[in-house]
């Protein structure tokens, strides 16, 4: 039986284009990026997407050969647009989820937390959710509420432009700006009100950075699961704790390669899956963790001396000025004491909370 996933593509056009045009320098929308992360995912079945189109002639004929079904929100006077597009599309949207069951997965192409509802509703009906957003238009409740969310300016295809000295949102005063260029469609008299994160700094997407994060992952869902982690499993996981994760971000083609890398440097350990593959993965349980509480009891001794404990208040400083590189989080540990607890029980300490010194003290076990 066919397995793969029936897709419904959902458009809020005015805020991904508007957006597009603010933050990427004028370019305007193209859908064939976000249509090929699509295809990656399953077959599109449906394909829909909500404007005024009489603002946006160019964008029309692009989707038109695109077979993206054109929705009309015309503009009334003293009337709302944006809230008339928002509530068509969300209606549209649940009416979908309830007459074709086949559908598994609905992406809602918008930046607005409007439409966050609509992506707890889907969900509650046992659909999968993807979002899609510019990412500097994107409010950031939006993200969160999602399985998993793209953004337009990551995806492959998508040219953005060099980034201004300053980076951050540029307000959007109405009446006031440099027009849209020449080839552009005229701009709408009212736009959406896009709500935005604060402008921040992107963080850092490094390599030291996701093995803590994999290694984590990995050591909560063996302890909440007597089943085997599958890569598979592995990747929807990394999806629920952030719906924007991707490891092209990492520099990564494929998640089957960001494990292999993790697994050459002892993050993670790769057997044969259940399923051609799908690989299972596991925590090492030997190498780094030995090393680790070597390194442990070696600082304990210099600490403790003849006779004496080592508190455990500093003594990871200590380790890091042996070994700078150390982190017990790569390890798969959630905390330092945690990290000690296992080393204890290994053998390589002793571990007592001592009520005098009202902390754990660490002694170097005896033979």
């Amino acid at each position: 039986m066919d397995q793969e996933d029936r897709i419904a593509l959902f458009l809020d056009y005015e805020n991904l284009a508007l957006g597009v045009r603010d933050h990427h320098g004028g370019r305007a929308f193209d859908l064939r990026p976000i249509a090929d992360a699509l295809a990656e995912r399953g077959r599109v079945v449906v394909r829909r997407a909500y404007a005024d189109w009489s603002y946006f002639d160019e964008d029309r004929r692009m989707l038109t050969r695109s077979h993206v079904e054109l929705i009309e929100i015309p503009q009334r006077m003293g009337a709302s647009r944006k809230n008339a597009a928002d509530i068509k599309m969300a209606v549209d949207a649940v009416e979908l989820a309830f007459e074709r069951e086949y559908i598994s997965t609905f992406v809602i192409g918008t930046g607005d937390s409007d439409f966050t509802p609509l992506v707890h509703k889907l969900r509650e009906l046992n659909k999968r959710v993807i979002g899609v957003g510019v990412e500097n238009s994107t409010s950031a409740l939006l993200p969160p509420a999602c399985d998993e969310f793209l953004f337009y300016d990551r995806l492959e295809g998508v040219e953005v432009p060099p980034a201004p000295g300053r980076r951050g949102r540029a307000a959007r005063p109405a009446g006031t700006g440099a027009p849209p260029p020449a080839e552009r469609p005229a701009e709408p008299p009212t736009e959406p009100t896009v709500e935005t994160a604060p402008a921040a700094e992107e963080p850092a997407r490094d390599v030291d950075t996701l093995s803590v994060l994999v290694a984590q992952t990995v050591a909560g869902m063996q302890g909440s699961s007597s089943g085997e982690v599958t890569a598979s499993g592995l990747k929807r996981t990394l999806l629920r704790k952030d719906p924007t994760f991707s490891e092209s971000d990492y520099g990564f083609r494929t998640f089957g390669e960001l494990l292999r890398h993790l697994a050459g440097h002892n993050v993670i350990e790769l057997a044969t899956g259940p399923a051609k593959g799908d690989p299972e993965v596991s925590l090492p349980e030997r190498g780094d963790r030995e090393v680790a509480f070597a390194l442990l009891r070696s600082v304990v001794v210099d600490l403790a001396g003849e006779g004496g404990a080592a508190a455990l208040s500093g003594l990871k400083d200590q380790l890091r000025r042996a070994r700078p590189d150390f982190s017990e989080k790569k390890l798969g540990y959630r905390s330092f004491l945690q990290f000690c607890k296992a080393a204890a029980t290994s053998g390589a300490v002793e571990l007592r909370w001592s009520a005098e010194a009202e902390d754990y003290l660490l002694t170097p076990q005896t033979a």
